[in-house]
């Protein structure tokens, strides 16, 4: 049962997408010849056993660039770096867009929470447009630099290097981490990084990406830009900034009009440079994850030992994660 529960659909020529107990019965009659028939619930503890869902599925997304761990490990020596850099007049700045915000209104007035019952919005909402912030979070301070409109081209990208810029006049050189956006490496952008750095410009060398990603980072300008893996924005900073301003400001917002919604969201981002602006403690070293251990399996597979299909915990289990106090059980007296 298991190893049926563990293959697709298609290679036990079920015409469904995934697994349903009445398909693994009805897979198991047939493959076993009326054999090891079994019910519903037999299938059901099985699999509860096993701890397998096969019903249940995520999204999981794995980088092909082979310069991976180069790419990752140079980012990650940025930011542990960042505040040593800093006392040596050096920014180390990520940046990205947020694009396609909806500014929402209620058809109704929202209803507060009260004692007892949570919030109440209506289901029926007013578009009133999208908007795109271009924003850079300074990874010594966590101060956050944006500039919002409603695109997000690269004209829009080499005006934001100029007012990122120009807010530090005093710092001696920039240390960009950017995605592969085409915006981020086209040539308006090297054509604002060659003012910035004072160096020449040639349109003539600079007319393929490789070319163009080759001089945006060229570790001797004074502004050098750093690309994330493929696959890998997850080591933009900036991305954790967006997730904590998505679910404060995004999530239940309820706006009056296209500019009630800018307004408010530069009020958002004035809040947090003046109270709540702070860097983040970055763990990951770059280094390529360990998967496939025990250590990686489930909370309930390591109390219990589902990984082994045993209900005896493992050694480094009982050594690791002994039983809490309030799961102890006593032997009654008497």
């Amino acid at each position: 049962m298991i190893s049926l529960a563990s293959s697709t659909t298609d290679q036990q020529e079920c015409p469904a997408t995934r697994w349903a107990l009445d398909d693994l019965a009805a897979a198991l009659i047939n493959r076993t010849a009326h054999d090891l028939a079994m019910s519903r619930s037999a299938i059901w503890r099985i699999l509860d056993e096993a701890d397998l869902k096969p019903h249940r599925s995520v999204y999981w997304l794995n980088s092909h660039d082979p310069d991976f761990d180069a790419k990752a490990q140079e980012i990650c020596r940025l930011y542990i770096e960042a505040p040593m850099m800093y006392q040596q007049g050096r920014l180390v700045i990520c940046c990205d867009e947020k694009t396609g915000m909806q500014a929402l209104g209620r058809s109704h007035p929202t209803q507060p929470a009260e004692p007892g019952k949570p919030e109440r919005r209506e289901q029926d909402y007013i578009r009133y447009g999208t908007r795109a912030l271009i924003a850079s979070f300074i990874v010594q301070t966590g101060e956050l630099i944006g500039d919002l409109g409603p695109t997000r081209t690269s004209v829009d990208f080499a005006t934001h290097l100029n007012h990122v810029a120009g807010r530090f006049p005093q710092i001696m050189g920039f240390d960009w981490v950017l995605d592969n956006l085409n915006t981020h490496w086209s040539l308006e952008v090297c054509r604002v990084i060659a003012q910035l750095c004072d160096v020449p410009f040639d349109a003539a060398v600079l007319q393929t990406g490789k070319q163009r990603r080759a001089f945006l980072t060229d570790p001797t300008h004074k502004h050098v830009f750093h690309f994330t893996p493929t696959h890998g924005s997850w080591l933009n900073q900036v991305e954790l900034w967006f997730s904590v301003f998505g679910r404060r400001f995004l999530k239940r917002g309820d706006f009056g009009s296209m500019a009630d919604f800018e307004a408010r969201l530069l009020r958002y981002v004035d809040d947090y440079n003046r109270c709540h602006a702070h860097p983040y403690r970055w763990t990951y070293t770059g280094t390529p994850l360990v998967r496939g251990t025990p250590f990686s399996q489930t909370r309930r597979q390591q109390r219990q030992g589902r990984a082994w299909f045993s209900p005896r915990p493992q050694q480094f289990e009982r050594h690791l994660y002994p039983p809490r106090p309030y799961e102890r059980h006593t032997k009654r007296t008497g």
